[in-house]
């Protein structure tokens, strides 16, 4: 059984990228006469010219900055296909007494900025491709559901477990666009999103529209493998995945939105290899799962709430307050009470409950060790979401239902 390796040995990466006047790598050596030297102009091609326009700024860029072998020595710790969220943009954190280990999460290159072409590394960094959390979080209820509607005593259908798992890095990927698009004036006055591609100026607006109609291009190919039912379906979507961003202004709900947008795989895998909806099974996995993600964002949310009150959007973390834990309960609860509902209407065997229970000793957890006033522990709870307990087991207890039912 695979499973995701999750760390908080690193976060978003902080290197500021510059644009030398020369094709060449400049020395170390050369560094000090360097100041002294003016630019030189290089004449490109007039259909090179012409598409500059889609490539970053880096000299003009608000924080731009250099690749040193100082930096490039934090990548020692570095482990490709391992996931992060971000607290900071490098500013220690003082506020709880977990953040001693804030140093793991302040900063560092990631993978993006060792591997990648220098003209791509700030579409990926849009994209998120350096924090894929928010992509298993997009994935766990396609495949949840692609599971449950699977025929009983196979496996479910790896192809389409594929699709929804490419469709899940696209559409989570057009979504940081949409978000980053529209926030970012207040991105610039928040610490942990300063420093975002958009609002740091290294791409433009325009750029960031570009990039968002050919995610979006990739991922109507995605939604036209499946059947017609599925397409209307998956296209209503994206009504929910455009409007998502704006809700922080008028909403203190805005993480309940999220969970509506985030977790509408839970009816898309089921219609995918169904052709239709049944809702008695898929209504309860979705709203399992919207619940879930008001607890896990909610935590998250209490890391910005500082930024958030001055520069005026709303939360769920400003509306509960000290009662966080309270209303986070509440949801756990509603939670794995919509999936025992959505495990009962589909006659899954016991050990789908089992596991369940496991599941919902890990989530009961992960709510009440929280501090709430440490960032780096609202992080750290944030990325427990995805340990095996929450999404791994949810997952394969449906498989043990599958390999139950061919004896019965």
């Amino acid at each position: 059984m695979a499973s995701l390796w999750l760390t908080r040995s690193a976060s978003r990466a902080r290197l500021r990228p510059s644009l030398s006047s020369s094709l060449s790598i400049i020395s170390s050596s050369s560094s000090s006469s360097s100041s002294s030297s003016s630019p030189t102009t290089i004449t490109s091609p007039n259909f090179i010219t012409r598409l500059s326009h889609l490539f970053p700024d880096f000299e003009n860029s608000r924080h731009h900055f250099n690749v040193s072998k100082k930096n490039l020595s934090l990548l020692s710790n570095f482990r490709p296909g391992i996931a992060w969220i971000s607290t900071s943009s490098g500013v220690a954190d003082n506020s709880g007494k977990g953040d001693q280990n804030n140093k793991n999460v302040a900063g560092g290159p990631s993978w993006i900025d060792v591997y990648l072409p220098r003209g791509i590394q700030p579409y990926a960094k849009l994209a998120r491709l350096d924090k894929p959390i928010g992509t298993w979080l997009l994935a766990w209820p396609c495949m949840w559901s692609i599971t449950l509607a699977s025929t009983p005593g196979q496996l479910p259908d790896f192809k389409m477990a594929a699709l929804f798992g490419c469709g899940a890095l696209l559409l989570r990927g057009a979504g940081c666009t949409v978000n980053d698009l529209l926030d970012r004036d207040i991105d610039t006055m928040v610490e942990r999103t300063k420093l975002r591609p958009v609002a740091s100026g290294l791409l433009t607006p325009f750029q960031g529209i570009c990039f968002l109609g050919f995610q979006l291009l990739l991922g109507l190919g995605i939604l036209l493998q499946l059947n017609n039912y599925s397409r209307v379906l998956g296209a209503s979507s994206l009504l929910l995945v455009f409007s998502y961003p704006l809700m922080k202004r008028f909403t203190f709900w805005p993480q309940a939105y999220l969970g509506l947008t985030f977790n509408w795989g839970a009816l898309l895998g089921w219609s995918a290899v169904k052709g239709s909806l049944d809702p008695a099974i898929v209504f309860p996995l979705y709203f399992s799962g919207v619940f879930w993600t008001l607890v896990y964002d909610t935590i998250y949310a209490h890391q910005d709430k500082e930024d958030d009150m001055k520069v005026g959007v709303k939360s769920t973390a400003l509306r509960f307050g000290d009662s966080t834990k309270e209303w986070t309960t509440g949801f756990g609860i509603a939670c794995i009470s919509s999936l025992a509902l959505s495990g009962y209407n589909a006659d899954i065997g016991w050990p789908y409950y089992a596991f369940l229970a496991a599941a919902s000793g890990q989530l009961a957890w992960q709510i009440w060790t929280v501090n709430l006033t440490c960032r780096a522990d609202c992080n750290r709870k944030c990325v427990i979401s995805l340990c095996p307990t929450s999404g791994l087991v949810r997952l394969f207890s449906v498989g043990f239902y599958l390999e139950e039912s061919s004896h019965k």
